[in-house]
């Protein structure tokens, strides 16, 4: 368990996001899935917390708010589908998705970019994103993979990611305590993850920042690519 915390941490500090994604694929073996989503949601935040003084500059309000008002709408949706969407299957489809969009991407030119959708589209990737958060803390994939498609510069993409990833990491816990999912076998988990992630993921960051905008780009897609392989793989071990 600590070191798929630990893992997951490194993951997140380079990327921003890949928390849940690759804590889940250690967790799907030893951790029952009502207690990994949590888990997953309480490290991503940790994560998200330890690394923000080194990426807040990037921070851009104009165009976080489109990405915060469709996330904000889809964690309770997300939330609600957790109580009866078999999350193994959804996880599945998700890394499947994932296996055939990120390469198709990898090879595409280095600088393109995707100008069209504006703001309605970035609300819309934020709306999948609130909806995956609330299923089990992976708010970040989709808006991550459509902000590096729609060009944004490395540093904004990081900054307005790390406080929209807070705010849904923020709610869905939220949600999740009012209605019952975390239990003291639950804190007690928290209490064991947030110090063995916070280490690596302050080693990502510092690996983020020496980082170029293609290598960034790479960077991102690669880890997607790897995270879609995790999520079949993790999901394999619970058919098991």
């Amino acid at each position: 368990m600590l070191c798929g915390a630990a893992a997951a941490g490194f993951a997140q500090g380079v990327s921003g996001f890949a928390f849940s994604l690759v804590a889940l694929s250690f967790w799907a073996w030893t951790v029952e899935p009502q207690l990994a989503a949590p888990m997953a949601v309480f490290g991503a935040l940790a994560g998200q917390l330890v690394t923000l003084p080194w990426v807040w500059r990037g921070f851009d309000p104009k165009r976080l708010w489109p990405l915060l008002i469709g996330g904000l709408i889809g964690v309770p949706v997300g939330v609600l589908l957790l109580q009866w969407l078999d999350p193994t299957l959804f996880k599945f489809g998700l890394g499947l998705f994932l296996l055939v969009y990120c390469p198709l991407l990898l090879l595409l030119p280095a600088g393109y970019t995707w100008p069209h959708g504006g703001r309605l589209a970035d609300g819309a990737s934020g709306l999948i994103g609130g909806v995956l958060g609330g299923i089990g803390g992976m708010s970040g994939a989709v808006p991550a993979l459509w902000t590096t498609v729609r060009g944004w510069d490395k540093d904004t993409q990081r900054g307005v990611m790390q406080a929209f990833n807070i705010a849904m990491h923020v709610s869905t816990l939220t949600v999740y305590g009012f209605s019952g999912v975390i239990t003291a076998q639950t804190l007690t988990m928290f209490a064991w993850i947030g110090p063995a992630l916070a280490l690596p993921a302050i080693m990502g960051v510092l690996l983020f920042r020496r980082l170029n905008a293609i290598a960034f780009r790479r960077l991102i897609l690669s880890l997607l690519l790897v995270s879609g392989v995790s999520l079949i793989w993790g999901s394999a071990a619970t058919w098991m």
